[in-house]
């Protein structure tokens, strides 16, 4: 079935933890692949979300598609991974503005298909998915966050041997093997509200996906 609204993302993460995030927000996902409200599209790295012949073939999947959402992580270069995002729309879309917005890029003029661009974790600062999940970090959970990466930094000059640019992974999964029940994998952690869907920087991508997706 081809659905009139797509988002893409890099890997099984993403897409298990944006419908809980979404229905945690008061938007239910639906539950069969006929009632989702957007189908989400895994395309395996940030490499093909960069691609523009990949693009290129998302934006022409079909006659009904209407709306194209795309999520990536910032990693260590927001800017230059914006601008890579960039270059792979500027040929559909030649005004395109030169700096994504604070608040994700959402993109269309009438009777062309509607684009969409969150990039983790707030379209401005280095991370990825891991890092914007901090922002849903409880209040009463903030001092255990701070124990959590002091041990993540002790473990790697120890020889942990999980690689620098996924600390962030590294933080929020010890501090969730810390809660009752331990190690919740992250889309548990926000069904079970172990992690809290309500934030100001979580509101921000909660809005973006509203506007963007018309739900």
């Amino acid at each position: 079935m081809n659905h009139e609204k797509v988002l893409l993302v890099e890997g099984e993460e993403d897409k298990r933890v944006i419908p809980e995030f979404v229905e945690a927000n008061g938007v239910q996902w639906g539950d069969r692949p006929k009632d989702w409200i957007v189908e989400i599209r895994i395309l395996g790295s940030v490499e093909r979300l960069l691609n523009k012949e990949e693009i290129s073939i998302q934006l022409k999947t079909s006659d009904t598609l209407k709306i194209l959402g795309i999520i990536l992580d910032a990693d260590d270069a927001p800017f230059k991974r914006w601008q890579s995002m960039r270059n792979c729309l500027l040929d559909r879309y030649p005004d395109i503005p030169e700096e994504l917005p604070a608040t994700g890029l959402i993109h269309g003029n009438p009777g062309e298909i509607k684009v969409g661009v969150w990039m983790m974790p707030d379209n401005r600062a280095r991370g990825m998915l891991e890092t914007f999940l901090q922002f849903l970090l409880p209040e009463n959970g903030r001092e255990l966050w701070e124990f959590s990466e002091q041990s993540c930094r002790q473990a790697k000059e120890s020889g942990a041997s999980f690689k620098d640019c996924h600390l962030d992974k590294a933080k929020i999964h010890t501090w969730l093997a810390w809660q009752n029940p331990p190690g919740r994998q992250l889309h548990n952690a926000i069904t079970e509200h172990i992690l809290s869907p309500a934030s100001p920087q979580a509101a921000v991508f909660m809005q973006w996906f509203r506007d963007l997706f018309e739900v």
